[in-house]
């Protein structure tokens, strides 16, 4: 087995996110050497004794995670991108407003003292100013991973998740971003209205009835809009054309198919190059639907988080 040297200790990346703490060491080419994950989101640290140091829970998890690696190598840099930058996180990361080319996120990362001899830099957010604002906080990051491995002169980056996130790139820039609270509204309907009372959790993806959902925005009938349209998940139950099993995939379908209307519907060119970053599985999910509202080619982003952290390292000069 191959020995650790000081060149696979180039850098230490955390992905801290509001649930979970992702960890990556670096070597000295930029590839990943190790990959850890911790339950130590900034909502769930460990529990310490605070006193008079309210930030003793995160150098606690910050040690829990990766402090041998920090101990095997003290002059690696350290840099975290999410919601450890926001005001319920270590240090709040100002919002950097957009259009911005994505050098200029590493050259202002927030510094703040771990007590162990050095720095964590965390990440900013973006904020697109406009009447009604937009933030986004940890997707930056992805988008610039993504970055490196397209570089088409006009991106539409889709980030699917509890808040998906929709980001137009021209020549390298961030543009603008769309948010959709797609995935909380439908844990939100399924656990908390009369929608989730007939519904089974079903023993493997129904790509059918997602695809029937899908299509609802695309009918008449979807005119009428997505919180009219809802309610057919209860009366499609009710009236025997959709058992209990199919009716979550139906309203997932239904909800996706009214946000990819919308976006289409603000889309200016519809068929260009379409990158998705995120889970395998919610990233079929879309492109299937994707596919049905003829927006495309769809390509996904593989490792964007860990090829963007490295990016913005290098950006902010901390590795070579």
């Amino acid at each position: 087995m191959k020995k650790d040297t000081q060149n696979d200790y180039a850098l230490i990346a955390l992905d801290w996110g509001t649930s979970s703490l992702r960890c990556y060491r670096f070597n000295a080419q930029g590839e990943v050497v190790e990959r850890r994950g911790h339950p130590w989101g900034i909502m769930n640290l460990p529990a310490v004794e605070v006193g008079d140091d309210p930030q003793a829970p995160f150098r606690a998890a910050l040690q829990s995670a990766c402090g041998d690696w920090m101990q095997a190598a003290p002059e690696a840099p350290l840099i975290a991108a999410g919601m450890v930058g926001s005001k319920q996180g270590w240090r709040e990361a100002p919002y950097l407003t957009i259009p911005l080319a994505p050098d200029r996120i590493g050259r202002k990362l927030t510094q703040v003292d771990t007590g162990a001899g050095r720095p964590l830099y965390i990440v900013p957010g973006l904020l697109q100013v406009s009447t009604l604002p937009n933030v986004m906080r940890g997707e930056e990051t992805q988008v610039v991973g993504a970055l490196r491995q397209y570089r088409d002169d006009e991106l539409l980056i889709g980030l699917p998740g509890t808040h998906s996130k929709w980001v137009r790139v021209t020549h390298g820039r961030i543009q603008h971003f769309d948010t959709f609270m797609t995935g909380e509204v439908y844990g939100a309907l399924s656990a908390h209205t009369i929608l989730g009372r007939t519904m089974q959790k079903p023993d493997a993806p129904d790509d059918a009835a997602f695809m029937r959902g899908a299509r609802v925005a695309q009918t008449v009938e979807g005119q009428a809009g997505v919180l009219s349209n809802i309610f057919s998940s209860r009366t499609l139950g009710l009236t025997g054309e959709l058992d209990a099993a199919a009716q979550p995939d139906y309203l997932s379908g239904l909800l996706i198919g009214h946000e990819l209307a919308a976006l289409k519907s603000m889309t200016t060119v519809h068929r260009q190059r379409i990158v998705l970053i995120g889970d395998a599985g919610l990233c079929r999910r879309y492109r299937l639907a994707l596919e049905l509202y003829s927006m495309g080619p769809v390509s996904v982003a593989e490792e964007a988080t860990e090829a963007g952290l490295w990016l913005l390292a290098q950006h902010a000069g901390l590795v070579n």
